[in-house]
């Protein structure tokens, strides 16, 4: 694991909730104020400001390298007319060998027309290798259909509709595009790569997208840059057999981290959505993934700092060390737990009933709007988590040996807006070290989806509504107008269910830990 320096440090602004809107359930809080937040430390690197995680995180990363159109021209561009089997040039730098294409030369390339074979770019030369797909259709049935086997910066760009295919399975050149060198795609056009055994576009150094309409469909992974992958534009489309997109160094701390900047994702995995053998950032764009294991994965930190990123089906929703929400939106759908924040493995110890955690696992929402809909724990960390501002909704399992919140450290809540509802078997309240008032209602019977709920205080003034979206019994609330020592009441359908006096845990919610320790 990638060993951080720097401390995360959420310090919370005074925030003023007017009916704002808790995300994904048309729930209403009232206005109030929340007070200072404490600094919460973990074991990661310099300090951290609020709203900075996503700055430091990258920061702490080698930089990636994009090759940005001004770095080539298409000047004394060769024009590579590709005809079947065979194709032409015109100009030097280029060699034809039956169905194979070599650039060998730095320089730009025009290539158009059909070719039953492969382009292969292997250079010494300094420079940037810039290929101008131009109309370009290509396909292999033995290994890649464009096969970067040494360059020093190639850049590939779009220019009207063109078709990358190989349905061979090369264990070296393992994607139908496949760079050994840094790869950027970029352009108005459009590009279709079909991979019938390995990944669609891979590249063994930084792999960057910065425009173009870009389609994939891969036996195996999507998009992977093995030293980083980032995407600051354009539109992707992904249906892979493995993750959808992935970056996967295992030898550099500061590489084999995704960084999603800015475009339109859609993707759709048999494995992961997205997935970094270190860090996950996301700082823009829209982002819909569908996966059949988790839906956004990294090892070290996963930040979610900015655009709208919705998981509509995953077995583990967001799974991280360290999970830090400060802005943009997150949308989580899971079979099992929604937000796991661990290292896989811990330790926990149990004194005078009070639970300890050592595995350091953090999630830190200091802004941005999470919701999340899981059938095991909601919001689940094997450490702990801090919460002091945005707005978090969780609807957790039906199930009572899952909770709608789960830590094995504490829920410390500061600020922002906290509701959580499920079962009472499993259910976690904050901890009373935490500087908003909250409560934690254990219902008198369970009820079904489609209900509408009120938190009211003792003057009937409404503090939350909610309509819930599956059957529950207990309801966790924290928000800037809760008072600890206030008496509230819950109605259901316009019912009384329940009267909580705040900063006080209902049953199965005492000391603020609820069932078993979290599992990761």
């Amino acid at each position: 694991m990638k060993s951080r320096k720097f401390t995360l440090t959420a310090v919370a602004s005074t925030l003023f909730i007017g009916g704002m809107l808790l995300a994904g359930c048309s729930a209403t809080v009232a206005t109030g104020t929340a007070s200072d937040a404490t600094v919460a430390e973990s074991t990661v690197a310099s300090t951290v400001e609020l709203g900075a995680a996503a700055t430091a995180v990258l920061a702490a990363n080698a930089n990636s390298t994009t090759v940005n159109d001004d770095e080539w021209s298409m000047e004394g561009a060769v024009s590579i007319a590709l005809s079947g089997t065979s194709a032409t040039a015109d100009g030097a730098g280029v060699s034809v060998d039956g169905t194979t294409v070599t650039i060998t030369e730095a320089g730009t390339y025009v290539l158009s027309g059909t070719l039953d074979g492969q382009v292969v770019v292997n250079t010494d030369q300094e420079g940037v290798v810039a290929l101008v797909l131009d109309g370009a259709q290509i396909s292999s049935s033995t290994s890649a259909a464009i096969a970067v086997l040494n360059a020093e910066d190639v850049a590939v760009s779009l220019s009207g509709s063109n078709i990358l295919s190989s349905t061979g399975a090369d264990e070296e050149a393992n994607a139908a595009l496949f760079s050994d060198a840094d790869l950027t795609i970029s352009g108005d056009g459009s590009l279709e790569v079909t991979s019938g055994a390995n990944d669609g576009i891979t590249s063994l150094d930084d792999l960057m997208v910065l425009s173009g309409e870009i389609t994939v469909t891969a036996a195996d992974d999507g998009l992977r840059g093995k030293d980083s992958l980032t995407i600051e534009g354009g539109t992707v489309t992904v249906n892979a057999g493995g993750d959808a997109l992935k970056s996967d160094n295992e030898e550099d701390a500061t590489r084999g981290y995704v960084h999603i900047a800015g475009g339109t994702l859609t993707l759709v995995a048999g494995d992961d959505g997205v997935q970094a053998h270190t860090d996950l950032v996301i700082t823009g764009g829209s982002t819909t993934i569908d996966a059949t294991d988790d839906g956004l994965k990294a090892e070290v930190d996963l930040v979610v700092s900015g655009g709208a990123t919705s998981v509509l089906n995953s077995y583990e929703g967001v799974e991280s060390y360290y999970i830090t929400i400060e802005g943009g939106s997150l949308d989580v759908h899971a079979s099992d737990d929604g937000i796991n924040a661990t290292s896989g493995t811990s330790t926990t110890t149990d004194v005078g009933g009070i639970v300890e955690a050592d595995d350091g696992a953090l999630v830190l929402i200091t802004g941005g709007e999470l919701t999340v809909e899981a059938e095991g724990d909601g919001l689940d960390t094997n450490g702990s988590a801090l919460i002091t501002g945005g707005t978090t909704t969780v609807f957790g399992s039906s199930s009572d040996r899952e909770g709608a919140l789960d830590t094995n450290g504490t829920i410390v809540v500061d600020g922002g807006t906290v509701l959580a509802v499920g079962t009472t078997g499993m259910a976690t309240s904050p901890d009373d070290t935490s500087a908003q008032g909250w409560l934690s209602a254990a219902l008198d019977q369970t009820y079904v989806a489609g209900q509408s709920v009120q938190v009211l205080d003792a003057d009937g003034t409404v503090v939350a509504e909610f309509t819930s979206v599956k059957s529950f019994q207990s309801v966790v609330l924290s928000a800037a107008a809760l008072v600890n020592g206030s008496t509230y009441t819950v109605t259901v359908d316009g019912q009384t269910a329940g009267t909580v006096t705040a900063g006080v845990a209902a049953a199965s919610m005492e000391g603020g830990m609820g069932g078993p320790p979290a599992r990761g």
